[in-house]
């Protein structure tokens, strides 16, 4: 029987979706924190925009030199540190899709592995408490395409 070749596709299942789950507690905090810095970003560009439309030499603010240039420059350095932050937090997204990645490519090839010895019962085996080697590995390739179809979408803030 395939007994040995089902129970380390079942263990190599039960650690990718252990891994899946921390990974999912990973992704939703990075794109927590992604909202306040991407607020952050628009009100910096409002303020761009705002000095942009200002003639500052027709205020009392003309008395002081290089006023438009200094605010110009404070504004791009406070918009160049929120895009090194939200770059950090795409980094831990493309870590996560990564990682998913990986761990569903490893699985696969553990069942490749072991395809030979594994019977179709035993593949689409399923009982009340466990589900189906096909149906974990579908799930599993689900979960991988999706974090690999998001991670793009996360991207293009880039």
């Amino acid at each position: 029987m395939s007994t040995p070749a089902v129970s380390s596709v079942h263990q190599a299942l039960q650690k990718s979706f252990k891994n899946l789950e921390n990974c999912q507690k990973v992704w939703k905090s990075a794109l927590t924190e992604c909202s306040p810095l991407l607020e952050s970003l628009g009100n910096l560009a409002e303020q761009s925009k705002a000095l942009s439309n200002v003639q500052l030499s027709d205020t009392p603010l003309r008395v002081f030199p290089d006023l438009e240039d200094r605010l110009r420059f404070k504004l791009l350095q406070a918009m160049d540190t929120v895009l090194g932050k939200l770059n950090d937090k795409l980094s831990s997204l493309q870590s996560v899709r990564d990682t998913i990645s990986s761990h569903a490519s490893g699985v696969l090839q553990l069942y490749e592995l072991h395809a030979d010895s594994l019977d179709l019962l035993a593949v689409t085996e399923r009982s009340a408490t466990t589900p189906s080697i096909a149906d974990m590995l579908g799930w599993l390739q689900d979960a991988e395409r999706h974090y690999r179809q998001q991670y793009p979408q996360c991207s293009d803030i880039h």
